[in-house]
């Protein structure tokens, strides 16, 4: 069996050195306990799906939709990265609501109605939140435009193709660094904080042993790669804090 590693959720070109040296600490840690963890980060398969019900998965990062309706059985929680967001618990997440200036003085509950634009239908920060954030208000939505990442979301709004974007509050952060266009875009609202992207294993592994080389090559990483990936720290949340979310509806079966 040749085990494999990923971290493919916040894996910015910008952002490699920091990320692989952080998994060269993690895997030189697994090493140690005799794990024969890969020298290197797998990011030549397309499909997410692939790694993370693979029975030779040994680390890997996914979102809390995906951990709820498939993967529940499939794999092992090890830790929650905390990423400090405001107005989050330690591991939480929430999704920021974009629009163009233009549309700024429009109702949160009329933007919702507009061309909304979503990463994936299997996102939590993309569809589970905003769907969670309408039922809320009482507010009916159309069927999102399906973008395919949180990024090309915010560039469809860029390009006056849909009014409205629900984005992975991380992700906005790194996008306001790294993307001086997206600056004049106009943060709406947020949505309430839910469990964030935990680091998962295959149900061969022992998720202690993952956790121990988590919190070694953390401690061991330097700060500016630290400040560069915008963890804090860690947190342990168990499967039961994901489940307990409600599953959206599929975009499909929304009006146009």
């Amino acid at each position: 069996m040749t085990l494999h590693a990923s971290l493919p959720m916040y894996d910015r070109p910008e952002m490699r050195d920091a990320t692989d040296g952080f998994w060269t600490l993690i895997r030189d840690a697994l090493r140690d306990h005799g794990v024969a963890a890969p020298e290197a980060l797998k990011r030549d398969e397309p499909k997410l799906w692939a790694m993370w019900t693979s029975p030779d998965l040994l680390f890997s990062q996914t979102c809390g939709l995906p951990v709820r309706t498939t993967l529940h059985d499939k794999v092992q929680l090890i830790f929650t990265p905390d990423t400090g967001l405001p107005g989050c618990p330690p591991g939480h997440y929430n999704s920021v609501l974009l629009t163009r200036p233009e549309l700024a003085e429009r109702p949160v509950d009329a933007l919702l109605s507009l061309r909304l634009a979503i990463n994936e239908p299997e996102s939590q920060s993309g569809w589970g939140s905003i769907n969670r954030y309408a039922r809320d208000r009482g507010v009916a939505i159309n069927r999102p435009r399906i973008s395919g990442a949180h990024a090309e979301s915010v560039r469809l709004l860029l390009a006056g193709e849909v009014d409205l974007a629900a984005v992975d509050a991380h992700t906005w952060r790194l996008l306001q660094r790294y993307e001086p266009t997206v600056a004049h875009l106009v943060e709406r609202d947020r949505t309430r904080p839910t469990p964030a992207t935990p680091y998962i294993t295959g149900m061969a592994q022992d998720p202690a042993l993952l956790r121990a080389a988590v919190e070694q090559g953390f401690a061991a990483l330097p700060e500016a790669h630290k400040e560069t990936l915008g963890i804090r720290g860690f947190a342990r949340i168990n499967l039961g804090a994901y489940m307990a979310l409600p599953i959206p509806p599929s975009p499909g079966d929304l009006p146009v």
